[in-house]
């Protein structure tokens, strides 16, 4: 019981998703004793559902966010786990697989009103008893409700992103993270590095060229349709560790975490081809422009969001449908910053 209660108090403390799903799948590892927990994104893509690994944890192992070694995936079909699809099909609350080899596997989508877009998958080597599952029940219970607020705080209503408010957060913890990673060594002691000297936090707006030109010729409720179809297509092009925000109108946000510079442009270009050959109902096709910059821990986060601005300016002014990286801009000669201070910078 002191177990059960550590666990609820950890899962409710939490004001972030992604500490929410290491909270989950922990409390389920220990107290049902699964030898493997994973809790999933279930979305939706061109009319086929996917089902894409957001956290993991196996016995004997700390809980980590899921890797993913194809990143041109959306995740794998859910015609894949077909106890899963046909639980989800009839709005079952849980489903259990058994492998020829004997492995069970309880499936557990996570309902709120009519949708289920997480789901918990509980690998396990003998049948459950009653009360275990009666545990379990209360756990999935307690982070629906939780996750169900977080939502409610952090999320557009349109496209289910999150927030403007939630970028603040999640900028003001990536900023704290990169300066206590770029902590200069004291005098006798290892100099403190947890990435590679290429690799490093990105920022990139991206926004819909010619949106309004979509809301006057089909009308705002088409033009809605496509900012929820933007917005399944950055999920489904981004990886799990990168965060996706919807900014306000056509604009959204992506903070990319660890990665060079060549692995952030060639998954941001991702996106824009996938947006690009995406076939969007009535309006036929839609494209989008990006500007990225690297985040450093000494700029500020207006700084930092100018500089993303000002190289989205330039792709926007330049052809459209393009992803332009600010340094390069500014190395090549085509954006020049005459001054910056704490709350502006000027071109």
């Amino acid at each position: 019981m002191d177990s059960l209660l550590k666990h609820m108090v950890d899962m409710t403390g939490h004001r972030d998703h992604t500490m929410l799903d290491i909270s989950v799948i922990s409390a389920v590892q220990e107290l049902a004793g699964a030898s493997h927990t994973r809790v999933h994104t279930v979305l939706t893509l061109r009319g086929q559902k996917y089902v894409r690994a957001r956290a993991e944890i196996s016995a004997g192992a700390p809980a980590r966010m899921a890797d993913h070694p194809d990143m041109n995936a959306p995740g794998e079909p859910i015609t894949s786990y077909p106890e899963l699809a046909a639980c989800i099909a009839a709005h079952e609350t849980s489903a259990e697989s058994l492998s020829p080899e004997g492995v069970r596997t309880l499936w557990l989508p996570i309902w709120i009103g009519e949708k289920a877009d997480t789901c918990l998958e509980i690998i396990h080597p003998t049948p459950y008893t009653r009360d275990t599952i009666h545990v379990i029940g209360g756990i999935v219970s307690v982070y629906r409700n939780f996750q169900n607020l977080l939502d409610y705080s952090e999320r557009d209503s349109l496209t289910g992103l999150l927030n403007r408010k939630t970028f603040d957060d999640q900028l003001a913890k990536m900023l704290q993270t990169s300066s206590e990673q770029e902590t200069p060594a004291q005098p006798g002691q290892p100099e403190r590095r947890h990435h590679t000297e290429t690799e490093k936090q990105w920022l990139a707006v991206v926004d819909v060229d010619h949106f309004k030109l979509v809301n006057d010729k089909f009308g705002h409720l088409y033009g809605d349709e496509v900012l929820i179809l933007i917005a399944n297509l950055l999920q489904s092009s981004f990886r799990s560790q990168d965060r996706v925000f919807r900014f306000g109108g056509e604009e959204f946000v992506v903070l990319l975490r660890s990665t060079t510079l060549e692995n952030a442009q060639k998954i941001i270009d991702r996106f824009r081809v996938n947006v690009e050959s995406h076939v969007f109902p009535q309006v036929g096709q839609v494209t989008v422009s990006v500007g990225f910059v690297s985040i450093s821990a000494y700029e500020s986060p207006v700084i930092i969001l100018g500089r993303a601005d000002q190289a989205l300016y330039y792709a926007k002014s330049h052809g459209r449908n393009q992803a332009c990286h600010y340094d390069q801009l500014v190395s090549g000669g085509l954006l020049h910053a005459v001054a910056s201070n704490d709350t502006a910078e000027f071109f």
